[in-house]
């Protein structure tokens, strides 16, 4: 097995073959270019590299043309003709035509086996990012997770996270107290966007059976790494949610996954899509989670490789941690376009044999400007590459060959099946009917001692009201009883009662 992966050439005969060093895939890349100059076969062709190498490959399929992966090319197909010349012309001497082995997924069950996490895993800071919450928003939402924990409610699905915002803004009070103010203004506008976010399909996410990160990191039976694509085409009329789930599952691999240090290949491989979606907007904390994540996950040995549109959608402390880049070609129409223009051709190493900044511009569909790490980590000159032509179908698959590929799957009826365990939603719930029947328990308690009372009274008026020491002992407990009693009904049907029943019960059943 090689120790690199062959990108392109240049054909020119100076252009120097761009292989991508597998020791230090995990440093992370980068892929640009505007719309149609090739970044999607770029992707291709790097996902069918990686898989042959026994390296597992996530990727998002935003326009559906990457699905061809599960589908050896053919000689049939019309750029059948192209791709044999250019890989002569680039000095890819054993390319043949193959299929990779893919795992479909997609958040709405549709094009893929479903994928879901729980509301917890998914952790108050993404959830904010997610529903655009106001910074009190997001202080409110942080006091309903640290209730949750301590309360002992579990927060797996959206009507989990309903029922607590209704526990938490009848319980605002004691809670304001404790952590801080907690506004019922606030409770609401989470709860409207939890309800926008459940209309964008966001319920389809959250729930039980969770992704289980082993199944994105299998190899198949001839050791080659698993592709899992997930169908994105739909999912990107929510850009937030499509965002806001990529980078939770790049913050689960950053969490789950032990130190590896340097491995001699990376243990996974992430393609961000329209990764200026991540960024658009984004709060100072969110960027810097990322920042975080990018710098420290290749130590998990993750390579992590965004695409866009502009080196300039990817903030400046990010870009620097990128040292593997394909630079499709840039259009430079207007003042600010060739501004980001020159900025993008000084962060490569200059090549003295032409101008960085004219071949970005000039280069032709399926070519590219290329830097690759080269030993010890140092970037490579910049050279102009043919990129390689894909093994796999290029473009969509059918229908047919889709259902094939998920009736073959080896996860098949794993995460078909919603599982709809004990959670906050059931243990409020069965709180509500525990302090529903204490009431009417006191109560009915309340009304036999007033019937006990009235009883005595009646004995006393027909035996002239004398009675014994031992009758005045007992009338003397049967009315520190019936105090008792009346004290505890007084307080389940005032204030603290009412709260009681109305917070857990009546709101949570009323609202629904």
């Amino acid at each position: 097995m090689s120790e690199q992966i062959f990108v392109g050439g240049g054909g020119d005969g100076y252009s120097l073959p761009q292989s991508l060093l597998l020791k230090y895939a995990n440093r992370h890349g980068l892929i640009a270019g505007a719309t149609g100059t090739g970044k999607t076969v770029t992707l291709q062709i790097l996902a069918e590299s990686f898989s042959a190498q026994g390296v597992p490959v996530f990727l998002s399929d935003v326009k559906g043309d990457l699905s061809g992966l599960a589908v050896s090319g053919s000689a049939d197909f019309k750029l059948h003709d192209a791709f044999t010349k250019r890989a002569a012309t680039i000095g890819f001497t054993d390319y043949a035509y193959s299929a990779f082995p893919v795992t479909f997924w997609d958040l709405f069950g549709e094009q893929g086996h479903p994928i879901r996490t729980t509301v917890s895993e998914m952790g108050p800071l993404l959830l904010s990012r997610l529903m655009d919450l106001s910074e009190a928003q997001e202080g409110v939402l942080n006091i309903a997770f640290r209730a949750s924990d301590e309360e002992g409610l579990p927060l797996l699905d959206l009507k989990d996270l309903q029922a607590l915002l209704v526990w938490v803004g009848e319980n605002g009070k004691e809670l304001s107290l404790r952590y801080g103010n907690v506004s019922t203004s606030s409770v609401g506008a989470i709860q409207r966007a939890l309800l926008v976010l459940e209309n964008q399909g966001g319920s389809n996410l959250f729930g039980e059976p969770a992704l289980e990160l082993a199944d994105m990191m299998r190899t198949d039976i001839d050791g080659r790494g698993r592709i899992s694509i997930l169908a994105s085409d739909r999912l990107m009329a929510s850009p937030r949610l499509y965002a806001t789930f990529l980078l939770w599952l790049l913050s689960e691999l950053f969490e789950e996954l032990p130190e590896v240090g340097d491995p001699d290949k990376p243990k996974m491989v992430f393609f961000f899509d329209e990764a200026h979606l991540l960024f658009d907007d984004a709060p100072k904390a969110l960027v810097d989670k990322v920042e975080q994540v990018a710098r420290l996950i290749r130590s998990k040995g993750v390579g992590v490789y965004f695409i866009t549109q502009n080196p300039a959608d990817v903030p400046e402390d990010i870009l620097g941690q990128l040292g593997n880049r394909v630079q499709h070609a840039l259009r430079a129409f207007t003042a600010k376009d060739q501004k980001e223009l020159r900025q993008a051709a000084q962060t490569y190493r200059d090549n003295p044999r032409f101008s960085t900044e004219e071949a970005i511009r000039e280069v032709g569909t399926g070519e590219a400007v290329t830097s690759l790490l080269e030993a010890k980590g140092i970037p490579g000159m910049v050279e102009r590459t043919l990129i390689r032509p894909p093994s796999s179908q290029l473009g969509p698959i059918s229908s047919a060959d889709r259902e094939a590929v998920m009736a073959a799957s080896p996860i098949r009826g794993k995460y078909e099946n919603v599982v709809d365990r004990e959670s906050a939603f059931e243990r409020l719930a069965t709180r509500a009917a525990e302090a529903a029947k204490a009431a009417a328990d006191a109560e009915a308690a309340a009304e036999k001692a007033k019937a006990e009372e009235r009883e005595l009274q009646n004995a006393r008026r027909y035996d002239g009201g004398s009675i014994g020491s031992s009758s005045t002992r007992s009338r003397q407990s049967d009315s520190f009883g019936e105090s008792l009693a009346k004290v505890v009904v007084k307080e389940l049907k005032g204030t603290t009662g009412q709260r009681i029943v109305r917070g857990i019960l009546g709101s949570l059943f009323k609202a629904r």
